[in-house]
């Protein structure tokens, strides 16, 4: 894949396959330690240690529509290609925990990408799914955490227009904190 956001996002929408409530993503970055850190967790259905095992074979998936699933691979890959590592723990009825490492300044290091607009997206297709997102970097750290949001708008969805596009800015306007800007 051409940036990290979209394997962020394969790896969330399994977590919506295994029927997860809750999903936490993290993104940590730091020029100073030259890594990034992404973290998807969930409290889905999980998977049993012989999948696990097999999971970040491209010839391995759960999916019927399908005969391949090269979604963990290529996040492993990717990882990997840099230096980092790729780690991925599962409890059947507790969830699945993935991890990817990367060394920032190699020269396979692909683009984190427009994770903003995949946070975005994912609230917008899976309103009844609670999402917290954080990313850190050197500067500072933003947060979003649709629990707490849903306590604020009450009977309102998350994927309600002027919701999103309250999203959207809040993810923006705190991605220029933590990055140095305005």
């Amino acid at each position: 894949m051409r940036e990290l956001s979209l394997n962020v996002m394969d790896v969330a929408q399994n977590s919506v396959r295994a029927k997860a409530s809750l999903v936490e993503i993290s993104v940590e970055e730091s020029d100073r330690d030259d890594s990034m850190v992404i973290t998807i967790s969930d409290n889905g259905c999980g998977m049993t240690e012989e999948q696990v095992q097999q999971v970040t074979d491209p010839f391995f998936t759960t999916r019927t529509t399908r005969k391949v699933g090269l979604g963990v691979p290529l996040f492993k890959l990717s990882a990997e290609q840099t230096g980092g590592s790729f780690d991925i723990r599962s409890r059947i009825g507790e969830g699945t925990t993935t991890t990817a490492r990367y060394v920032k300044s190699h020269v396979d290091m692909t683009p984190l990408g427009d994770i903003n607009s995949t946070v975005e997206i994912f609230i917008r297709c899976n309103p009844d799914i609670d999402l917290v997102f954080t990313h850190r970097t050197d500067l500072g750290e933003l947060r979003l955490d649709t629990r707490e949001l849903r306590e604020v708008l009450g009977d309102v969805s998350l994927d309600t227009p002027d919701v999103l596009e309250w999203i959207r800015q809040y993810l923006e306007e705190q991605s220029q904190i933590i990055y140095g800007g305005a």
